[in-house]
């Protein structure tokens, strides 16, 4: 970051441009986190990060305002806890940034806990007050956003595990007036311009067979719902067609609910009948007395067949270490326990190294894509950049949600003008997904995965 700045001003950008930039993105994010006439309190402190806060001030004019500079904490904090009796809607923090290199002094300490205590939602500048940029370790205490807005592009200390409870959720003030980043990383993050015109418009002269037709085989005795919700996350992606293979016990509560799709039973001989072009495994099939041909079959495609393979839920703990063929699409989307399990591993040991829990997956299994879900899903293969996605949030923590997800996705790589494309493909549908659900609870709080189904795809990227 500091390399950046520097590249940025040789170039001729001033310093307190981008600081008045900054304080824009702060205060459009903080207007959104309140209502007029709300009370914020800003809390700035001597740094950069400081003069970031300030900036916001003149760009909140219909909201009650309060600054408090605070120099020295022992000193300033009556001052503070006077202002949190008022209970402002949001405190934005400005005391630290990524200059902070050492242990916190205790009355530092103490004034974090009591802005922690206080149990307000703070939309923290560039980065919670107290982290550690590059580690995510804290420096004696650290303040609890709700929402870190960083500047430029997210500090390494704010994707660890050991940082989500400071950070909150992760947001990019990216268009701030820096210079072209001279630095790369394997690790991007996600932005929703990214998928500014995508997917692209159909061609008039183009028809059902123009897109694809994806196989899905999911569904069993206790768990029927799951085949429902992916057939129709799947519809929403709009392949040209799509059929649904499930167990006979189920076949007469599924095929009721879902008219465009084409659903069939399970046969004993354990093949897949029609002609498709994707393949997608695994939603619902987690009944006691699955058929072992159902199995099989799993083992077969992941190893054998030349199209693309998806494969979810239940279906993981079934795939081959065998190699597949090369250049055949590959993608599985474990959530961190089914991920400790294909490793022999632990879900804290997964969640302690994302990062490496994805490579390690994608290299035992053929250099697949790996979609491994959670917060700041992370989407990659054994080499090459890996993707953090930043939507979402933890009300898309209900049964069915990651059914949509499969199916959307699946949905998507059945297309073969898509498919040209996968890693665009994967992350577009993990974007959208985590879209809609904010989408979703920015209009109500009690939102199901029902209504998941209804709004995934209808985010605009721009």
């Amino acid at each position: 970051m500091r390399d950046w700045e520097q590249a940025t001003w040789a170039a001729g950008q001033t310093e307190a441009e981008v600081i008045r930039r900054v304080g824009k993105c702060v205060a459009r994010r903080a207007l959104q986190l309140t209502q007029p006439k709300d009370l914020i309190l800003i809390l700035a402190g001597k740094g950069n990060n400081g003069q970031d806060a300030r900036c916001a001030r003149e760009h909140l004019a219909d909201r009650r305002v309060e600054v408090l500079d605070v120099a020295e904490p022992a000193a300033d904090l009556s001052k503070l806890d006077a202002l949190l009796a008022l209970r402002p809607a949001l405190v934005v923090d400005g005391l630290f940034g990524i200059g902070l290199n050492r242990p916190l002094g205790p009355e530092w300490v103490s004034l974090i806990e009591r802005i922690n205590a206080a149990r307000l939602p703070v939309l923290a500048v560039d980065l919670p007050s107290g982290l550690n940029a590059d580690t995510g370790e804290t420096q004696g205490a650290a303040i609890q956003a709700s929402v870190t807005l960083t500047v430029g592009a997210p500090k390494t200390g704010l994707l660890p595990e050991v940082a989500w409870p400071f950070v909150g959720r992760l947001e990019v003030a990216a268009d701030v007036g820096l210079a072209p980043c001279p630095k790369q990383g394997e690790v991007q993050w996600t932005l929703p311009e990214d998928f500014t015109g995508y997917p692209p418009p159909r061609a008039a002269a183009t028809h059902k067979g123009s897109y694809g037709h994806l196989t899905i085989v999911a569904g069993s005795l206790g768990y029927h719902g799951a085949a429902v919700l992916a057939s129709r996350g799947a519809q929403r992606a709009q392949p040209g067609l799509i059929t649904l293979h499930t167990l006979e016990a189920v076949y007469h509560a599924v095929a009721p609910q879902l008219s465009a799709v084409m659903v069939s039973p399970w046969l004993p001989d354990g093949k897949l009948l029609s002609p498709h072009d994707t393949i997608l495994i695994g939603p619902g099939l987690a009944a006691a007395d699955l058929p072992e041909q159902m199995k099989t079959l799993t083992r077969h495609v992941w190893r054998d067949s030349l199209m693309p393979v998806v494969v979810d839920a239940s279906a993981l703990d079934w795939l081959p270490l065998d190699p597949v063929p090369k250049n055949a699409l590959r993608v599985i989307t474990p959530h961190p326990g089914e991920a400790a399990r294909l490793l022999g591993t632990t879900a804290q040991q997964v969640q302690a190294n994302r990062l490496n829990a994805l490579r390690n997956l994608s290299r035992r299994f053929g250099n697949a894509w790996v979609v491994l879900k959670g917060h700041q899903t992370l989407i990659g293969r054994s080499t090459g950049e890996v993707y953090v996605n930043p939507s979402g949030n933890p009300y898309l923590a209900q049964g069915g949600s990651g059914d949509v997800l499969g199916g959307y996705m699946a949905g998507l790589l059945a297309q073969p003008a898509l498919r040209a494309d996968p890693l665009q493909a994967i992350r577009y549908a993990v974007w959208q997904h985590g879209a809609a659900a904010d989408t979703l609870q920015a209009a109500r709080p009690n939102w199901v995965i029902e209504e998941l189904v209804e709004a995934v795809g209808t985010v605009r990227s721009w």
